[in-house]
């Protein structure tokens, strides 16, 4: 996906948005994000720079990043841009970061304002992204997480090319169903289901992806027949019985790290791929969603439960529970109802099912 837009950063100070006082909300913000004691004076933005990179280099915890900016909430929704090029200065006296000359000159950086939802051609391109946007790229746009009865009705594949068993690319597919004027299509069969490591209830199914295919012959007879497609691209073979959802619009993305707006306590649900443990830039789902108050860009803290042992030092042979262990921060990038994907940015341990992401302190 080419047309990946990108979050970036805001000058302006803070609104009664968040109910708060410039002053008071320096003070949260020096509470909670604490710069770097060797944080430079300046970084100049280069190409490859990601705004969690930026971050990292003057604060102690990246998702501080708005704090820091005094963005409200519609900022951190609808952010402006920065591209390669630009100074990010620290400014030591207000303990706040800005784009601009040392001096702070008015007029020193233009903005360039956003509209919600505008594509823009050209613009979003050479902006720097929130995380490495090749990662999750891929991710964006495919169905991944299906809920439950959601794939009646859909067109199915009912023959492959004759003489094949499976479909690749430039192959032909007959499919049947209705296609509700849509022509470009991606194909997917149901994956396991996903079970809430806490309730132990399905919360839904992730679909394995197998290709994108297009609208060559549309089915005249009303059913009698069958439409025929044309596979333009497969990531897995696909064949008879896999299902077809239409192409999704190209997402507009403007987000920044953020944590969110109330307390979320959430349990690391699978890791994508099926493996059981993850490191940095793998992808992971948590069993929080939008009903729970998560959106994009929301950075959660990762924890593994304490171990329970038996004290043997006093000769009570006391259970005790040892204390739960911090190891690094997931940034979620895509959310479903009651299911997040997120993207495992710096942890000091592997990544487990049933490992703790809640807010950061």
């Amino acid at each position: 996906m080419k047309k990946f837009s990108t979050a970036a950063l805001c000058l302006a100070f803070a609104t009664a948005a968040f109910s708060l006082t410039v002053s008071s909300h320096a003070q949260a913000a020096s509470a909670r994000c604490e710069f770097l004691a060797n944080a430079p004076d300046s970084h100049l933005v280069v190409r490859g720079d990601t705004l969690w990179d930026i971050s990292g280099k003057f604060l102690q915890h990246p998702w501080c990043w708005p704090q820091v900016w005094d963005m409200n909430r519609d900022q951190i929704r609808n952010p402006h841009w920065i591209y390669p090029g630009q100074t990010v200065y620290f400014d030591r006296i207000n303990r706040r970061l800005r784009l601009g000359s040392p001096s702070g000159s008015p007029g020193d950086t233009p903005t360039i304002r956003v509209s919600p939802g505008m594509r823009i051609q050209g613009l979003g391109n050479a902006a720097i992204p929130a995380i490495p946007s090749n990662v999750i790229e891929p991710f964006l746009s495919q169905p991944l997480i299906i809920e439950e009865n959601e794939l009646q009705g859909t067109p199915r594949i009912v023959a492959a090319q004759e003489g094949h068993v499976f479909l690749g690319k430039n192959d032909k597919a007959y499919v049947r169903g209705d296609l509700k004027d849509d022509t470009a299509f991606q194909v997917f069969r149901p994956g396991l289901p996903l079970k809430d490591p806490e309730t132990k209830q399905i919360i839904g199914y992730e679909a394995v992806y197998l290709g994108n295919v297009k609208l060559v012959q549309a089915d005249k007879s009303g059913g009698a027949s069958a439409h025929v497609f044309n596979v333009v691209s497969t990531k897995q073979e696909m064949g008879v019985g896999d299902r077809l959802l239409p192409v999704p619009p190209t997402p507009i993305l403007n987000y920044v790290p953020h944590p969110p707006e109330q307390p979320v306590d959430a349990r690391i649900v699978s890791i994508y791929g099926g493996v059981t443990h993850a490191g940095q830039n793998q992808l992971v789902t948590i069993n929080r969603g939008k009903r729970d108050g998560i959106d994009i860009g929301t950075v959660l803290q990762l924890s593994r439960f304490g171990e329970t042992i038996i004290d043997k030092t006093d000769g009570k042979k006391e259970k005790i529970k040892l204390p739960d262990t911090e190891y690094g921060t997931v940034f979620v990038f895509r959310v479903f109802n009651g299911i997040s994907y997120a993207l495992v940015m710096q942890v000091s341990d592997s990544v487990q099912i049933g490992d703790v992401a809640k807010s950061p302190e």
